[in-house]
C-alpha cells in the first residue's frame, strides 16, 4: 500500500535541505491548542508549513511507529532525504491569489492518497479521484469563499459515499455519525484540506523563510528536524494547557466516532481493555488514540482517564527532560490575549508583527469550543489532581492548580 501511495504521488527529489537557515517547531501534548496556534502562525508571510502534520510523511518513508519504532519515539531517521523530499514537496506559503488548478488538482490528489489509501490506490477509484477533482476545481471559488469551494470537491470526491465527508475537520455531525472505518490509512482523522490559496515552497525561499511545524509526537522525537536541516537553527515552542483541560479534550477524542485514530492495533496483535473506551465504543478494542507513548504499553488495560492523564504528562515530561530550550506558552494565554502572545513568538523569532485574527478559527475540534468544558467530569478530573505527579507537572509548566482558573 505505501509504495502504491508513494508511487502515485510521485514526489521530485528536492536538494534544499542543506539550505534552510531556519526552523520553528511547536511541541505540546494533544489537545494542548496547538493545531490553532499553528494555523495562525501559517498566515505569516515569512513562514512555509505544511497542509498537516509530518506524520503521513514519516509513514510513506519507514519511519515511526511499526516501520522503524514501538511508539512515537524515533532516533536515527530512515529514508532522510526520501522525508526531506516529501516535506519540500507539500510546504507553503501565504497567497493573496489562488495556486493555479493544475497545482491545486495535484494537491488534492496527494491529500486524498494518504486519506483512503485503499480507496484511491485502486485503479478506477484513483481515476474516478482525478475526474471528481477535475469537475470540482473547474468552477473556482463561490465568490472567494474557500471553505465552500472546498466543500463543493468533497462532495464531488465522495458523490457515491458522502458519510465520509463526516472524518474531515469541521464536517463531523454534532452527534453520532458512522465510526471510522477504514484500518488502512496514512493521515490521522479529522482530515486536512489543501489550502488553496497558498504558494509552493521555491528554491528562493530558501535561507529566507523559516519553515513551521508541529505535531504532538514531535515532543518524543527531538532531534529529528536536526536530522533532516543540519545546517539549519532549530527554535522550539513549548506549548501547554492545564491538564484537566487537555485530559477532558482527550477523553472526548478517544470516544469520538470521527476523528484521531492513530492506530489500529489488530495489525500489531494488541487488544485494548480499557475501561471507559474499550466497553462504550465499538471500535474501542483495537484503534489507540492520538500519540503513542514509549510507555504506552502499560495502559493497553488502564481506565481512560488515566491513559490520557499519561499522555499529557509524558509528552511535557519528553519536552522538559530533552533541555532543549524553548519559548514557553500556554494555551490559556493565547486564549486570552491572542494578540499579545503571537507578539512574543514573532519578537522571540525576529519575526515582522502578524496581527490576531478578528475570531480565532476552530480546528480539531470534537465540540464547540466553550469555558469551563472540563466541568462535565469535574469530580473525576478534580481527583486527578490529587496525583502528586499532576501537581508537579501543572507548577513545573507554570499553571495554577485552581480550578476556577482553569477556562
Amino acid at each position: 500500500m505505501i509504495a502504491a501511495v508513494n508511487r502515485l504521488r510521485g514526489v521530485a527529489r528536492s536538494d534544499l535541505a542543506g539550505a534552510v537557515g531556519d526552523v520553528v517547531v511547536i511541541l505540546g501534548s494533544s489537545r494542548s491548542g496547538s493545531s490553532l496556534l499553528k494555523k495562525v502562525l501559517a498566515g505569516h508571510p515569512d513562514l512555509a508549513s505544511l497542509d498537516g502534520e509530518i506524520d503521513p510523511l514519516l509513514a510513506l518513508t519507514g519511519n515511526g511507529f511499526g516501520f522503524s519504532a514501538d511508539s512515537d519515539a524515533i532516533g536515527a531517521l530512515r529514508n532522510a532525504e526520501a522525508l526531506a523530499d516529501n516535506i519540500f514537496d507539500e510546504l507553503s506559503l501565504p497567497s493573496a491569489s489562488c495556486a493555479s488548478l493544475e497545482l491545486l488538482k495535484r494537491r488534492w490528489e496527494k491529500r486524498c492518497l494518504l486519506q483512503f489509501p485503499a480507496l484511491f490506490t485502486e485503479e478506477e477509484g484513483h481515476a474516478g479521484l482525478l475526474r471528481a477533482l477535475e469537475q470540482g476545481l473547474a468552477g473556482g471559488p463561490d465568490g472567494g469563499d474557500e471553505r465552500q469551494w472546498q466543500a463543493r470537491v468533497l462532495a464531488g470526491v465522495f458523490r457515491a459515499a458522502p458519510w465520509r465527508i463526516d472524518y474531515y475537520d469541521g464536517s463531523a455531525p454534532a452527534a453520532g455519525g458512522p465510526s471510522f472505518g477504514a484500518s488502512l490509512k496514512i493521515e490521522e482523522p479529522p482530515f486536512v484540506l489543501p489550502q488553496h490559496y497558498r504558494r509552493p515552497y521555491a528554491a528562493a525561499d530558501a535561507g529566507r523563510k523559516m519553515l513551521l511545524f508541529k505535531a504532538p509526537a514531535d515532543a518524543y522525537r527531538i532531534g529529528m528536524y536536526e536530522q533532516l536541516f543540519p545546517r539549519a537553527r532549530i527554535h522550539y515552542l513549548h506549548l501547554s494547557r492545564g491538564y484537566a483541560q487537555s485530559v477532558n479534550g482527550l477523553m472526548d477524542g478517544w470516544l469520538s466516532p470521527q476523528g484521531f485514530f492513530a492506530h489500529d492495533l489488530r495489525r500489531h496483535g494488541v487488544r485494548l481493555a480499557i475501561p471507559g473506551y474499550s466497553d462504550k465504543v465499538p471500535f474501542g478494542a483495537h484503534w489507540w488514540k492520538f500519540d503513542l507513548p514509549p510507555n504506552w504499553r502499560d495502559f493497553t488495560s488502564m481506565p481512560l482517564e488515566r491513559v490520557c492523564l499519561n499522555q499529557w504528562l509524558s509528552a511535557h515530561r519528553a519536552i522538559l527532560d530533552s533541555g532543549v530550550t524553548a519559548l514557553r506558552l500556554s494555551f490559556e494565554e493565547f486564549m486570552a490575549a491572542p494578540a499579545a502572545c503571537l507578539a512574543r513568538v514573532t519578537k522571540h523569532l525576529g519575526l515582522a508583527p502578524l496581527a490576531a485574527p478578528a475570531a480565532l478559527p476552530v480546528t480539531m475540534a470534537t465540540d464547540a469550543p466553550a469555558p469551563m468544558r472540563w466541568k462535565k467530569r469535574e469530580a473525576l478530573l478534580l481527583e486527578l489532581g490529587e496525583r502528586r505527579e499532576v501537581r508537579a507537572m501543572m507548577a513545573a509548566l507554570g499553571h495554577p492548580m485552581r480550578p476556577e482558573a482553569w477556562r
